[in-house]
């Protein structure tokens, strides 16, 4: 896939961006790490709802931020800054996702039971799952109009549990669209396919992540219990 922008910015970048993007491709190295270091919260947290390993969004991350400083010269404007770094970081986790080793089985930690009494019910969620680390995000107000799930939703365990269930570009439709709340042309964009074919990729997702969603998410049951009364409460009301 490239990795160069191919659709009309929805807003003009600031004089500010513009001074910083001229200076980068022109080798300063300072200038793409103020440009670049707003995003790298959120881009993060999208290479973690891909993976659900903290440790490979890291990783992940990482490469994102240097396949931009690399192609950067390359970087045109048709797209934003954000939505161009977002297509690198979707395919850093989609190459991820192919080289890395096969992850252990559920089953394989089921616990050890009598082989000669009935059998146990099965492991269903990923087991390799990592929490994320992160209790001030700082992602409110970064979704789009068109978001189905609360940024903070989208850290749950058992949403990430759900989305490392569906094939992976999948996976990366349902965020782009339903988290980060991008248009199924700005996410065709970034995955270089049709509205149409997104739109389609994304009702499979729906309805493979309710079949594994509990019926309230965690934000909207801390929703329901009011503010905490207390320090301890709000500790609780931060993790992810």
């Amino acid at each position: 896939m490239t990795e160069s922008g191919t659709t009309t910015s929805p807003s003009g970048s600031s004089a500010r961006e513009r001074e910083l993007l001229l200076a980068a491709q022109n080798g300063d190295g300072d200038a793409f790490g103020r440009l670049v270091g707003p995003f790298q919260r959120e881009l993060r947290a999208h290479c973690y709802r891909m993976l659900g390993s903290y440790a490979d969004a890291e990783d992940a991350l990482q490469e994102t931020l240097l396949r931009a400083w690399r192609s950067l010269a390359r970087f045109e404007g048709r797209s934003s800054l954000r939505s161009w770094l977002y297509r690198i970081a979707t395919n850093a986790c989609l190459r991820a996702i192919e080289r890395r080793p096969k992850r252990v089985l559920p089953m394989d930690y089921a616990p050890a039971a009598d082989p000669h009494g009935a059998r146990g019910g099965p492991v269903n969620d990923p087991v390799w799952l990592e929490p994320y680390p992160d209790a001030s995000l700082g992602l409110e107000g970064l979704a789009g109009p068109d978001a189905r799930y609360e940024q903070r939703e989208g850290i749950e365990l058992a949403f990430i549990a759900a989305l490392q269930h569906l094939p992976a570009r999948q996976r990366a439709v349902l965020i782009l669209r339903d988290v980060l709340g991008f248009s199924a042309r700005e996410t065709a964009a970034v995955l270089e396919t049709t509205p149409a074919s997104i739109d389609s990729a994304l009702q499979r997702a729906h309805k493979s992540v309710d079949e594994r969603l509990p019926s309230q998410a965690q934000q909207q049951t801390l929703r329901l219990l009011g503010p905490p009364r207390d320090a301890a409460a709000s500790d609780l009301v931060q993790r992810p």
